[in-house]
């Protein structure tokens, strides 16, 4: 399997080196103070911190920058820093390179450390300055946001970049340690060069343990990050479902299973959240009704959708949208009028479960066909409890196994029926531990997740970046199993240049940017996630060898991250609290 992920990895990068939508940033409306800059002469480097997001055109705090850098990491695990360079005056382009990484006879093999520019995208605000329009709702005017450029997207295609007079760029720098590195410290420094001179050179240290983190797919954190194939279509401009299209976004999408996704989004109907994003999702199946009146359905782009996911390396579980959409309305192609025509049905009316029935009796068997049915669910997000019991009615009669999963709030009167229940942060504390309890025993996931109505922590593009790391800390601290976030890669129409929507925060219907570009909220989230799997490897180890003393200390240190910690003052602090207190108990 690995090595076929390698193949495709290759043809995909091959096709992508055509065309990797070089571009060039707005402008920043915040001009630099020149006084601010008056004592710095030329060009400077030094190392950072990955918690914060450096302003473009704002001198970066010398006293809180250093001359070196030292990573700890286990075998197996990513851990990244930023490089900070400023300058008075316009440089010609910059590029990166590193020296090899020694532990005395050992090095680090080339490819484990990567350095990449840090770009600028245009973000907003919270909410206006006087308090309007906070979280969730249009904006049609972005004038009355503080909208601003902000440090968020990692490109690794800027081979080479200028700095302007009286600014700043950094440099995420990541280390992913391989599985079978020799346990020590790696010296290696980070060259930057303008042309053929050298202007800086920073030296970092990564200590490696001698603990191993599983590959990701074998991580048990359950990350469900949806994904919108449609955006990708239009982006590249490809026709749906071509070799082009899958080709296209084959990076996103293998970035997204070295994340630990579990979950495949596949939309079985029309628009099942109306025109919400920039591309809304169309069916994945086609529905049909016969001169007779009897429904048939194909599958043959669920399918390709299917294959080609797992052929990415996500292949745990596929959630299916939705039996309840957003505006009821369910689009056929009727043979009897050679047309298109809608049914309008709710839940509990005639049409719907007959309609229903049939589609699922007939996707019941063609999964079970194709060997999907045991990890499949039928799913929905946020809907009236009423409607989903009676569309849990109709599934128990078209199909009593179908897995039920909910995005939503706490309803203990459906817990039971819903394989994969996900709560509302600000709904996490509601569940008893008797209900975590029980649905572990029974092989249940329940996991949490943010949206727009979430200030903090989220991951917004001017979010503080530790807040993406606190919800692996959290989840490791409850009785839950991961987290979901709506949306993955709902681009809007210039994800490059502008992450701001016409509803919603900047940066909430994205997480990654085009041609496998990353992030450094997406990065923070991998941060938090690598701990969670850390914490559960060391409390399955202390708990195995009766350590009390170790295990007393690790559950203090989580303590740090209860339910009330979502109203930290400091994110940065805390995850550096968090990953020191790991660093030291690994040992």
């Amino acid at each position: 399997m690995k090595k076929l992920l390698l193949f495709a990895a290759l043809i995909s990068g091959a096709l992508l080196t055509q065309a990797q939508d070089i571009f060039t940033e707005l402008p920043d409306h915040r001009t630099p103070a020149a006084q601010e800059w008056k004592g710095v002469k030329g060009i400077h480097a030094a190392w950072g911190t990955s918690d914060v997001r450096y302003a473009w055109h704002t001198l970066p705090q010398r006293d809180e920058l250093k001359n070196k850098e030292t990573l700890t990491a286990w075998r197996g695990e990513r851990v990244s820093t930023q490089a900070v360079i400023y300058s008075s005056e316009a440089t010609d382009s910059l590029t990166l390179q590193f020296t090899p990484f020694k532990n005395g006879r050992h090095t680090l093999p080339a490819e484990a450390v990567k350095a990449a520019f840090v770009r600028y995208v245009k973000t907003d605000s919270w909410s206006t300055p006087d308090g309007y329009g906070a979280g969730c709702g249009y904006r049609p005017d972005h004038t009355r946001y503080d909208s601003a450029m902000v440090a968020d997207m990692i490109d690794p295609h800027a081979e080479a970049l200028a700095l302007e007079a009286m600014s700043t760029r950094s440099v995420w720098v990541s280390c992913q340690v391989p599985t079978d590195a020799v346990p020590g410290t790696y010296a290696g420094s980070l060259c930057i060069k303008e042309g053929e001179r050298t202007v800086a050179k920073l030296p970092i240290y990564v200590k490696v343990s001698a603990r191993t983190l599983p590959a990701p797919q074998d991580w048990k954190f359950h990350l469900d990050l949806w994904q919108n194939p449609f955006a990708e279509a239009r982006y590249y401009n490809t026709p749906l479902w071509s070799d082009a299209h899958l080709a296209a976004m084959r990076p996103s999408m293998e970035m997204l299973a070295v994340a630990g996704q579990k979950v495949i989004t596949a939309s079985i109907m029309h628009k099942p959240w109306n025109g919400q994003t920039e591309d809304h999702f169309d069916s994945m199946v086609t529905w049909i009704k016969k001169l007779d009146g009897t429904w048939e359905f194909g599958f043959d782009v669920f399918d390709r959708w299917i294959e080609f996911m797992m052929s990415c390396g996500i292949d745990k579980q596929i959630n299916c949208f939705s039996m309840i959409p957003w505006a009821l309305s369910f689009p056929y192609y009727d043979v009897a009028t050679n047309r298109m025509q809608v049914l309008r049905a709710a839940p509990g009316d005639a049409a719907y479960e007959e309609m229903w029935v049939a589609m699922l009796k007939a996707f019941s068997q063609h999964l079970r066909e194709k060997g999907w049915f045991d990890i499949t669910t039928i799913a929905m997000d946020e809907r009236p409890m009423h409607a989903m019991q009676k569309a849990m009615a109709v599934i128990r009669k078209a199909d009593p196994e179908f897995k039920v999963s909910l995005a939503g709030n706490w309803h203990p009167e459906i817990e039971a029926d819903l394989y994969d229940y996900c709560i509302a942060l600000d709904q996490a504390e509601l569940l008893p531990e008797e209900v975590f309890a029980r649905r572990k025993a029974e092989g249940k996931k329940t996991t949490i997740y943010t949206c727009c109505s979430t200030h903090k922590p989220n991951t917004f593009t001017f979010s503080v970046p530790a807040e993406g790391a606190w919800y692996g800390f959290y989840v490791a601290q409850t009785s839950y199993d991961g987290y979901l976030r709506w949306a993955y890669n709902s681009w809007v129409k210039q994800p490059l240049h502008d992450t701001r929507f016409r509803q919603w925060p900047a940066g909430d219907t994205y997480m990654v940017y085009p041609y496998g570009r990353s992030s450094v909220r997406f990065e923070k989230l991998i941060e938090g996630i690598q701990a969670f799997e850390k914490v559960r490897i060391l409390r399955e180890e202390f708990t195995a060898t009766n350590n009390t003393q170790k295990l007393a200390e690790l559950n203090a240190l989580l303590a740090l991250f209860g339910y009330d910690s979502q109203y930290s003052e400091d994110f940065s602090l805390l995850i550096q609290q968090g990953q020191k207190g790991l660093n030291a108990l690994e040992k």
